[in-house]
């Protein structure tokens, strides 16, 4: 985006406010409001990114829908984009003007223990950077608007033209990746694909379990199919959605819908003792059961990636003393900074499917009507790129 009479890139508005075109959150379950906000220059350590492309995610809306937490608002959402940066603050050398980036929801500061460990790609300061989780926002931001303070979401805020993040949530990429592309790895594609390689661990020759086939759920199959998987079950109520998963890799389909049995029993008959991976990508608690309870005792591995923070999980302890083993993943278990280039570069090589979860395109100022076509799908995630031009929806149907 560019605003008129300004300039990107160390042009008349570097280190000054920036006025600029934002789809603001001003309380929950309400529509967003297309507003002119104020975006304040980067502070110490602090990158200011024109944003390019950005997409929706289902966790934009669980905490506007949903949670709807009052405290979280008002607020800028969307945390999968894509830009360029404009300026940065003093003490920032890794980045300069004009780089191509992606913002991170996760930081990666790599000196705490976490970011030091091969184990996890959690971050200590990430944890003081969003100190506030029932807001999902940093303690402070750069946004205001009308007077107000706005908060900026999981310390990104993508659905703005400008934002600003720290630099240990931000990710340097090839120059000559595509913006309204590779957004995507900053926080769907990442998440499903890594979930089946990184947490899971998907092995050669295995059979997978994928519950709920949106963005997410088919970046899974992907990841499975990437891993070695010799058969990929795709588990949803829409069947509709099967002969794009097999586009992405999925040998099988199953709709809850046609049978009158728990769907782990059907699995179970499916493959004689379970699955051998099982990956829920919903954020429904009674999914994350069944997913776990469709793998096969002694070694099944179920890993929880759909996102949710509203109700306890019931399960049964002989479940998980038989040998199941039950895991969260958090963006695919990526370390931000250093995985999200590396998996640009496997896309700018062809070997993996982007353009493919790419079906409409959406201005800006559609941000609600793209809000209400996720509202009203059965699918878990549906991503929206925002350019100057247009927005692009980008959903599996």
């Amino acid at each position: 985006f560019y605003t008129e009479g300004q300039q990107c890139c160390g042009g008349v508005a570097a280190h000054k406010v920036i006025k600029c075109k934002a789809a603001v959150a001003w309380e929950p379950n309400k529509p967003l409001v297309i507003e002119e906000i104020e975006v304040a220059p980067p502070e110490a350590n602090e990158i200011r990114i024109k944003i390019v492309a950005t997409a929706l995610c289902h966790t934009d809306l669980y905490h506007l829908l949903e949670s709807m937490q009052p405290q979280g608002f008002p607020t800028v959402l969307g945390h999968e984009g894509a830009g360029i940066v404009e300026s940065v603050g003093p003490g920032v050398s890794e980045y300069q003007q004009g780089d191509k980036v992606i913002p991170l929801f996760i930081s990666q500061c790599r000196q705490c223990h976490f970011c030091k460990s091969p184990r996890s790609n959690q971050c200590v300061k990430a944890w003081a950077g969003i100190a506030r989780h029932d807001a999902m926002a940093p303690p402070t931001s750069r946004f205001t608007c009308k007077g107000k303070e706005l908060l900026q979401f999981v310390g990104t805020s993508t659905f703005s033209e400008y934002t600003v993040v720290n630099e240990m949530a931000v990710a340097k990429i090839d120059p000559m990746a595509p913006l309204d592309k590779v957004c995507l790895l900053g926080c769907g594609i990442c998440t499903g694909y890594g979930a089946a390689v990184n947490t899971a661990k998907v092995e050669p020759g295995s059979t997978c379990a994928v519950f709920g086939l949106g963005a997410v759920g088919m970046a899974a199959v992907m990841g499975c199919k990437a891993a070695g998987a010799k058969r990929i079950i795709g588990i949803d109520i829409n069947p509709e959605k099967f002969e794009k998963a097999k586009v992405f890799g999925a040998t099988d389909f199953v709709n809850p819908k046609d049978h009158d049995k728990p769907i782990s029993q059907v699995l179970i008959e499916m493959t004689k003792w379970g699955v051998d991976f099982s990956l829920e990508c919903v954020g429904n608690v009674s999914v994350m059961r069944s997913a776990l309870e469709s793998c096969v005792q002694g070694y099944g591995v179920s890993v929880i990636v759909g996102w949710t923070d509203l109700r306890d999980i019931a399960i049964r302890p002989n479940q998980l003393i038989s040998g199941r083993t039950w895991k969260g993943s958090t963006f695919g278990g990526f370390k931000g900074r250093d995985a999200v280039p590396q998996m640009v570069k496997v896309y700018m090589d062809k070997k993996l499917m982007l353009d493919e979860f790419i079906t409409h395109h959406m201005t800006l100022d559609q941000i609600n009507d793209a809000i209400e076509l996720m509202k009203r799908t059965i699918i878990p995630m549906i991503l929206l790129f925002l350019t100057t031009k247009y927005v692009k929806r980008c959903s599996i149907y």
